[in-house]
């Protein structure tokens, strides 16, 4: 199922539909583009605090606690901490494999 999730995470990126890194992700919260944020555990405390406050601000899901080298290879990145989806369907199907994820 981690499978399915991250391929999918994968496809988002092909679509042109992520915002990948820190500042990318900031501005599009800021500009209200982004649907879904998606935080790795290689990050710190602090960027987490940080967009947990953002997300909850501004009414966005957010999946964290995701491995971060499964979560830069799905979308060929190296070291990647914080994604933003801003497509609302593709933000929708990925909540969905995760909740799926995490009730397996």
């Amino acid at each position: 199922m981690k499978n399915k999730f991250l391929q999918f995470l994968g496809l988002t990126k092909r679509a042109g539909k992520l915002l990948e890194g820190y500042n990318k992700c900031e501005d599009g919260i800021r500009y209200r583009k982004v649907k879904l944020i998606i935080i790795s555990d290689e990050v710190s405390q602090n960027t987490k605090d940080k967009f947990t406050s953002f997300c909850d601000r501004n009414n966005i899901f957010k999946i964290d606690n995701i491995n971060g080298e499964d979560l830069s290879n799905s979308i060929g990145v190296s070291k990647i901490g914080v994604i933003g989806v801003t497509d609302w369907k593709m933000s929708e199907e990925l909540i969905k494999l995760w909740k799926e994820l995490i009730t397996d």
